[in-house]
């Protein structure tokens, strides 16, 4: 499975997109899976429980997702962390 991460992910992967194989084929299973290849991803993603921070946003085939949010294969997910503006 592919997955495009932005903002200062990108950083953190080294690129745009990145390949998994989530044992769980769910939002939760590639959230998993990412921390577990990049563990300096967790600040960026979850909070200080684990859970994700509300300001991060995945999107799988165009919808915003859920964690319970399937996620086949063949998806497209993209996850954009918390945007900071002014």
């Amino acid at each position: 499975m592919k997955i495009q991460v932005y903002g200062q992910l990108r950083s953190v992967t080294g690129s745009k997109t990145v390949a998994l194989s989530p044992a769980d084929q769910t939002v939760g299973g590639v959230v998993a899976a990412l921390r577990e290849s990049y563990p300096k991803l967790d600040s960026h993603l979850v909070d200080c429980d684990g859970e994700l921070r509300p300001s991060v946003r995945v999107v799988v085939d165009g919808e915003k997702a859920t964690m319970d949010t399937d996620c086949p294969p063949d998806a497209d997910v993209k996850l954009f962390p918390a945007m900071q503006g002014g």
